[in-house]
């Protein structure tokens, strides 16, 4: 690959092998390199991609997006290996916690798997999906709990009135609790910590069985809510036998806009191609506490995290979003929002769970 096309810092040389578990790197400095071996599963070919990143059910037709790959500057990292990452998964649970992102990288890893011949069942359970493999009896299931902390609405005094939103600050989500002994514990949280997501922090966080706060800020809101999951993880997690995963944000891609102001993104067809052409091509939705809070509770942790930090990597790929390709059947019209946040499928999560492949790979004895 040392003459395709390189979007990013250059690599300096030579390169090691991540597998060479002598040597460090860190697999998340890189650059995205043209490679026209192409996706792991074809589009259209995946059953259970959701309507909103099914981007070639959608209208799609400009597949040059699916022809790059991470290639890390230190080193290089496995293509990923359907059958190897089941022999990993054989008999164990692997569970999603999050958002709609982290979904994005659920459906890319069961689409991944999906096209090695196996008899895969996606069954609806409370707050999200597991998808069941018979033959290596394991299940890989998605929660949705956005802000991972205990949320819900409790309904106004009146039938017709609004239900009441409350985010328990103090709690990890009910249902993410139920799953404290899987094999492996994937997280994510941040598109939801801001002020329209939180009733701009009035009478929304609460604390105790009845303790509302009337005004708190969103930030210190958050600070507490990953504190609380930090300590969850260490008073409940076997460091034995389950491994913590945190992903990182996003980027966003918006121009002339944001998602309910009119934003695009449909005339990207590259990635981004230098550092330092990202400033003013990636729209910074978030606070920069957004990303930096998860990092600062998990150095505070016992039980090690392992940090899936793809923050940097997505920056480049402002040709990956849905856009307008974002309902499947339906006609996009001038006006109607594009979705310059979540990430067509197959596409640039596939490269997310790539890097999750090598780290369990690198970790695992016998599958090197």
């Amino acid at each position: 690959y040392a003459n395709k096309t390189e979007y990013g810092p250059p690599s300096p040389s030579p390169r090691t092998r991540v597998e060479n578990k002598s040597t460090s790197c860190d697999m998340f400095d890189g650059s995205w390199v043209y490679d026209d071996i192409g996706p792991v599963y074809q589009p259209g070919s995946c059953p259970y991609i959701g309507g909103s990143f099914n981007c070639y059910k959608s209208g799609r037709l400009d597949f040059g997006y699916l022809n790059y790959r991470w290639q890390p500057h230190a080193c290089d990292i496995p293509r990923f290996d359907g059958k190897k990452m089941l022999e990993m998964l054989r008999g164990k649970k692997m569970v999603f916690v999050g958002d709609s992102l982290n979904r994005n990288m659920w459906e890319s890893l069961i689409c991944s798997l999906n096209n090695f011949n196996i008899t895969g069942t996606r069954l609806f359970i409370r707050d999200g999906f597991s998808f069941e493999i018979k033959e290596y009896e394991c299940s890989i299931v998605m929660i949705t709990a956005p802000f991972i902390v205990k949320h819900w609405k409790t309904a106004g005094q009146r039938a017709v009135q609004t239900p009441i939103d409350k985010l328990r600050i103090d709690e990890i989500h009910d249902t993410v609790a139920k799953y404290y002994n899987a094999d492996f514990l994937i997280f994510n949280t941040g598109q939801w910590w801001n002020p329209a997501r939180t009733n701009n922090g009035e009478n929304f966080f609460q604390e105790g069985d009845d303790f509302v706060h009337k005004k708190m800020d969103v930030e210190e809101a958050y600070t507490k809510a990953m504190n609380t999951w930090g300590e969850w993880i260490d008073n409940t997690v076997n460091k034995n036998k389950t491994k913590v995963f945190f992903v990182g944000l996003t980027a966003v891609h918006y121009k002339g806009g944001e998602w309910f102001s009119n934003g695009t993104c449909d005339k990207e067809r590259e990635p981004i191609k230098d550092a330092e052409s990202i400033k003013g091509q990636v729209l910074e939705p978030f606070h920069p506490w957004v990303k930096n809070t998860p990092e600062i509770a998990m150095a505070k942790m016992k039980i090690p995290v392992i940090y899936l930090n793809i923050s940097h990597l997505t920056d480049y790929r402002k040709d990956g979003h849905p856009s307008r390709y974002r309902r499947p059947g339906s006609k996009w019209r001038p006006g109607v929002s594009q979705d310059c946040m979540h990430w067509c499928l197959p596409g640039v999560p596939d490269s997310w769970n790539q890097l999750l492949y090598a780290t369990l790979l690198s970790s695992s004895k016998g599958y090197v």
